[in-house]
Parts: structure tokens; C-alpha cells; sequence
């Protein structure tokens, strides 16, 4: 099945795509995005997270927060912020942060190809993000934020793309965290066709960020189906706008967890319950305490930092048949999280909530003491490899088991929808 095919994208002008340029409208809170967009009338945040020119007491699922979202895409489009390219294109998508490289290409995706799990998730998604979601979608007639995806390392489809990289670039600017973002426009008719071929060897995607912005996509083609008595299936509304980076350039961090209470136990109870599976030593500082293999776990309880190692007996008691179980996010489930606090389900219960680590294990102390949590657990970074396994058995990951930097810049490519 064919996954990706070019597109004519929505982008900005070479002179204001740093300024266009915002973080995605999940990562940032209301608050957040408003200090953010504060005095930059081009900021994308205007239109992927549309509620900071309202009132703070509108709720963010109002209809009028989506139709706020669509006025502002107008209005960039009629002002010439933002430009539909003329014909239909491939685009590159290069991000640097530290000694980190990953270059990606930017397409549509089949939604056919989605629902018949060619391109593969890893994790459940939400009901009411889905839908929120999809009335952003349908509201704007875009889709505004492109979903990052992985996929097996391809040598052939890898060199065509450093090949564009030696041609100048459309945009090339570093953002507030020091990261720099570049990005070509691919309309060369023989670089096109080489691509396309070079991917017809690709057979899988697979979701790394971005579950509900693909889950909406195919629920908003469908009510876009219904809609449309003369549906072909050719329409934009079939596909949605992904990144697409090689296995081996993605960069995964760790996603630790805070915990509200030890569940009527004192800091010794726990201390002791945990021993059961796990090895326990008290360790001078965060840096000590930060995993440094799977099946290690930091741990910030009392003001003191705990390294926690799973036994040796324990580990050969899991089933390697399985290969969610095996994943330090399980064995934190299996372990602690579900027989000791009684945290049975981490989607929905309030007395967890995760803290990713792109800002070290210090945040993660700063978060417990700042906000009266009463411990922190570090975890070793999930692998792409073992994420890769569990999409293809079929599985999904305990939720926020991933944390993958550098995040796309919202704004830099856009996908209009018939």
C-alpha cells in the first residue's frame, strides 16, 4: 500500500518563519502559550493553540476557541504570513540540538493506510483529546500540526535525502532552546520520483508522536466522506501531515513520574515494600540516582535520592514473549506503581502524573517539592527498537512511556484539507 505521497504546503515566508515558528500546542500551557506569544502577532500559537486571545475564563473546548483558530489562519493566509506552495512538493525537516542530528521528510500519509495499521501506534489515546482534535481539524479545514513518525533506516531513501541538504535551504534559524531548525523544499520531478520509489520499500510507519493528531485525522475523514456525495478518495481530507525521521536518529528521553502519597504508608513502609523486588542504595545526589541501564530506577523520597535496581530472580520471572512486560515502565507498573501505591491505571488516576526529562532529574525534585508531591521515580529511556517491537506485535505501552526532543516547531508546514 502506498503510505505518503507530496503535497502543496501552507508555510511562511523565509522572513518570518522564526517568528511563525511555535512549540506544539501540546507541550505548553495556556499560561505558557500566552508569555510566548506575548507581542509576536505571527507567532503559530495563535492558530494551533487559539484560546490565549480569549478570555482566561473560556473554556478551551469552546466552540469559539476553534473559530477563533480558523479567523487567525484566515487572517495569516490573506496577509501573506502564510503562502500555499504551487505545486506539489517533498520537504525536508532538520533539527540539531547539542550533538544530536535528525533529518527528516516532511509528506502526507494515508489515512487508509493508518486504519488498516500499515502505520502502527503505540499507545491508547483519550476520547476528549481526540476530539478536541478533531473539531480544531474540521474547524480550520487544516491540519496544523504534523505528526512525527518513524521508520525502519533505509539507506537508499537516506542518501537521496542528504543529497537535498546540499542545496540552500528555505529556512535556517535557532530557537529560544538553542536548537536549530532547517528545512528544504523538495520540487524537483526526478527527486520526487526517486523518492517515491526509494519508499515504496518502506512497509511500515510507525507513530512515535502525535496518536491523537492521527487518530483525529481518520475520524475527520470520515465525517469529510460523509459529507462529500461525490467522495473519491484522492481528496486531502485522506491524508494527514507527518515528519518522517530514520530509526536511528530518533533521540528518546526519559519520562519520570511524581507520586501524590505512599498510599497510608510512612517513607519506611515503602522503603521496605520496595525491597521485596528491588535493591535499594542511598545515593549522594540526582546524578547518582539517574538510571544509567534499564531495570534502574531513581528514586526522590524525603529530601534523599535512592538508586532502585531490579533483582536478578525477579527479572528472569518476566516473559520475554511479551514485549510490553519487559519495559521499565511496566516493570515500575508490575512492581511498585499497582501492588504497593494501589496506582492501578495511569491514564486516569490523579495520584500520578509525569514529568519528562528533557530538564533532568533536578526538575523533577523541583516538581515534587514546588507542588507538595511526596516522591519522584526516574526511568531508564525507552528504546525506538523496543518500540518499534510492540507496535509490531500489536501492542501498545503503558502511557507516557516516551519522550522524544527535539519536538517539532508548529507552523513551519501546514496541510489545508479540501
Amino acid at each position: 500500500m502506498k503510505l505518503i505521497k507530496p503535497f502543496r504546503a501552507v508555510r511562511p515566508t523565509k522572513e518570518l518563519a522564526s517568528q511563525v515558528a511555535s512549540p506544539p500546542y501540546d507541550v505548553v500551557s495556556r499560561a505558557e502559550a500566552k508569555e510566548i506569544a506575548k507581542g509576536n502577532p505571527y507567532s503559530f500559537l495563535h492558530i494551533n493553540k487559539p484560546d490565549i486571545d480569549l478570555d482566561d475564563d473560556i473554556d478551551a473546548h469552546d466552540p469559539l476557541v476553534y473559530q477563533t483558530g480558523r479567523s487567525n489562519l484566515d487572517e495569516f493566509l490573506n496577509s501573506g504570513v502564510l503562502v500555499k506552495d504551487e505545486v506539489e512538493s517533498f520537504y525536508l525537516y532538520r533539527q540539531i540540538m547539542d550533538d544530536h542530528e535528525q533529518l527528516g521528510l516532511v509528506a502526507i500519509a494515508s489515512v487508509d493506510a493508518y486504519d488498516k495499521g500499515y502505520i502502527k501506534i503505540h499507545e491508547y489515546t483519550r476520547p476528549d483529546k481526540e476530539e478536541d482534535r478533531v473539531k480544531h481539524m474540521v474547524e480550520l479545514g487544516a491540519q496544523v500540526g504534523p505528526v512525527f513518525l518513524t521508520c525502519k533506516d533505509n539507506s537508499t531513501l537516506t542518501g537521496l535525502m542528504n543529497k537535498v541538504t546540499e542545496n540552500n535551504p528555505e529556512y535556517n534559524f535557532m530557537d529560544e532552546s538553542d536548537v536549530r531548525h532547517t528545512f528544504w523544499t523538495i520540487q524537483n520531478r526526478e527527486q520526487i520520483a526517486s523518492i517515491d520509489s526509494a519508499f515504496e520499500e518502506v512497509k511500515s510507519l510507525y507513530v512515535a508522536d502525535g496518536h491523537h493528531r492521527s487518530a483525529a485525522a481518520s475520524r475527520a475523514r470520515e465525517r469529510y466522506k460523509h459529507q462529500n456525495k461525490e467522495h473519491r478518495g484522492s481528496e486531502s481530507y485522506n491524508y494527514f501531515l507527518v515528519v518522517i525521521f530514520p530509526h536511528s536518529q530518533m533521540k528518546i528521553l526519559d519520562y519520570n513520574r511524581v507520586i501524590k502519597d505512599l498510599n497510608g504508608m510512612s517513607a519506611e513502609q515503602f522503603i521496605s515494600a520496595i525491597q521485596i523486588d528491588f535493591t535499594l542504595e542511598k545515593v549522594t545526589s540526582e546524578d547518582d540516582a539517574k538510571p544509567s541501564k534499564p531495570l534502574e530506577f531513581g528514586l526522590y523520597l524525603e529530601d534523599s535520592w535512592y538508586r532502585l535496581t531490579l533483582k536478578s530472580e525477579i527479572e528472569s520471572t518476566i516473559s520475554k514473549d511479551n514485549p510490553v512486560e519487559s519495559l521499565d515502565v511496566s516493570i515500575l507498573q508490575n512492581h511498585i506503581l499497582s501492588p504497593i501505591l494501589a496506582i492501578h491505571d495511569q491514564r486516569t488516576d490523579k495520584r500520578i502524573d509525569f514529568v519528562g526529562g528533557i530538564k533532568g532529574l533536578m526538575a523533577l525534585k523541583h516538581r515534587v517539592i514546588r507542588d507538595g508531591w511526596v516522591a519522584g521515580i526516574a526511568l531508564y529511556p525507552t528504546s525506538i527498537e523496543s518500540l518499534m517491537e510492540v507496535s509490531d506485535a500489536g501492542e501498545v505501552m503503558p502511557p507516557k512511556s516516551t519522550w522524544f526532543e527535539p519536538k517539532l516547531k508548529s507552523g513551519l508546514v501546514s496541510h489545508l484539507l479540501d
